[in-house]
């Protein structure tokens, strides 16, 4: 027997009410802050955005994380832009100018453009600066309460699809295989890919979550297994390799993961290693879901593999490993000195390999037909 299938019957205590969001103004100082993800879970740190600086290091060193969380956080980014205004200056010059350093800040996830220039919309029209300050704020309040929306009715359609797994298995447990982080700290609240799980267990059905380490910054060991752990959900920390071997088992029922940028023709840019995860799904006959709010999609892409930018991060961060020791976090080195070392952090999953979407609208095939009749003020006339 597997050591996961002894605790079947046991209930994971539910250890706190639902967490505090990723991201929220502090009413006492107005400072925007957020949980400082490159700590967790050892350390639970804050971390405050100030400055335009502020905003792009969080964003470039992985403070915050996941596409609705960058986009987000660009969108109030373009607030402190207009805070931090200084007098004299071509203020409309200025924004612009800012506004494109803070979209270059990561290249993958399109949250962080749609964000910035959502945002710009709303403010560009306006010329008095008080104005603009109080427009950017609304629309980035806005945002974060449509991407909570979006994220909630995620869940709400995703875990009919766990209950008809459950249905079939006569409620049998279901076992989940995730990759990385797509919760509610990637998302400010309930998350992508975990809202149907989080749904499920709220509503009593037997679940149990694979949960892939996602190296080389083990997003899914150090954050969704904290994000599952802090809410009672039964789950397993597993190696990146281990999710074709637990398939061919017969150990995995479904997988769900996020996406960073998916065009509207339904390929899927995720965390590197995502593809090989759907490879091994496909060929064990596996259901591969991909969760995403309308705010992920690129709707001018119709090639991932060919149009996707794909970011390469620092090899250190290949190169280099860190945990926590004697009560403090240490980094140590895991390869030879002399030796070359690739990040690319993500890849991309050809739609084919996809089973569907599930989106705030609902369920729907990854197509550019079936993406087109959930969204369909989305697509232009010549597309």
């Amino acid at each position: 027997m597997h050591d996961f299938e002894k605790s079947k019957t046991s209930v994971c205590p539910k250890r706190s009410i639902w967490p505090k969001r990723s991201i929220w103004i502090d009413k006492n100082t107005q400072t925007v802050k957020v949980i400082d993800q490159r700590y967790l879970p050892h350390k639970y740190i804050i971390y405050e955005l100030k400055t335009l600086k502020d905003v792009i290091n969080a964003i470039k060193q992985m403070v915050v994380r996941g596409a609705p969380l960058i986009g987000v956080t660009a969108a109030y980014g373009v607030s402190i832009i207009l805070q931090n205004t200084p007098s004299g200056v071509d203020e409309t010059a200025c924004l612009l100018e800012e506004c494109e350093l803070l979209k270059n800040a990561r290249p993958t996830a399109i949250n962080l453009v749609y964000a910035v220039d959502r945002v710009l919309e709303k403010i560009l029209v306006e010329n008095d600066l008080n104005i603009r300050k109080s427009v950017a704020l609304t629309e980035a309040d806005n945002l974060a309460e449509e991407e909570v929306e979006n994220c909630r009715k995620i869940g709400e359609h995703g875990v009919a699809l766990i209950k008809e797994l459950s249905d079939k298995k006569n409620g049998e447990q279901i076992n989940i295989l995730t990759h990385c982080n797509a919760g509610w700290l990637a998302c400010v609240e309930y998350g992508t890919a975990t809202a149907p799980i989080y749904k499920a267990h709220d509503l009593g059905i037997n679940i149990h979550i694979w949960v892939d380490e996602t190296r080389p910054l083990n997003q899914g060991a150090r954050l969704t297994a904290w994000e599952l752990g802090e809410y009672g959900i039964n789950h397993t920390v597993i190696t990146d390799n281990c999710g074709g071997h637990l398939m061919q088992h017969g150990l995995v029922d479904m997988v769900i993961v996020g996406t960073d940028r998916s065009t509207y023709t339904g390929d899927v840019a995720n965390k590197i290693g995502t593809y090989l995860k759907a490879l091994a799904a496909k060929d064990n006959n596996i259901p591969f879901w991909v969760a995403l709010p309308s705010s992920t999609f690129d709707w001018d892409l119709d090639s991932g593999v060919d149009q996707i930018n794909i970011e390469e991060r620092n090899s250190d961060e290949v190169r280099f490993i860190s945990g926590e020791l004697d009560g403090s976090i240490q980094k140590v080195s895991i390869m030879p000195a002399t030796s070359r070392a690739a990040n690319y952090a993500f890849d991309v999953t050809p739609a084919r390999l996809v089973s569907g979407f599930i989106t705030e609208r609902g369920i729907c095939k990854a197509s550019e037909v079936a993406i087109k009749q959930l969204f369909p003020e989305k697509f232009v006339l010549d597309r």
